[in-house]
């Protein structure tokens, strides 16, 4: 174990459980731990409003699915790189 408490987050932490936080998807006892995380860390609190700047924007996007022939060539586009 690092020098941080069982119960404190690193900032990889943060990053992974951001967008599940943000949707309200994770329990109670970890979204707290997160806040306090976020209380102390100007870093990670500066990259969860990011993270929240850019869900909102992303969320006037609609899901039309693409026409046959641009699926067709974007597959030919990007299809054979690694």
């Amino acid at each position: 174990m690092t020098d941080q408490t069982a119960h404190e987050l690193a900032c990889t932490e943060v990053v992974e459980l951001i967008t599940d936080y943000l949707e309200g998807a994770v329990p109670a006892a970890e979204a707290r731990r997160l806040e306090r995380h976020l209380e102390t860390c100007p870093g990670c609190t500066e990259y969860v409003q990011q993270m929240r700047t850019l869900a909102g924007s992303l969320g006037g996007l609609s899901e039309d699915p693409l026409s046959p022939e641009l699926r067709d060539r974007l597959i030919a586009a990007f299809g054979d790189r690694p």
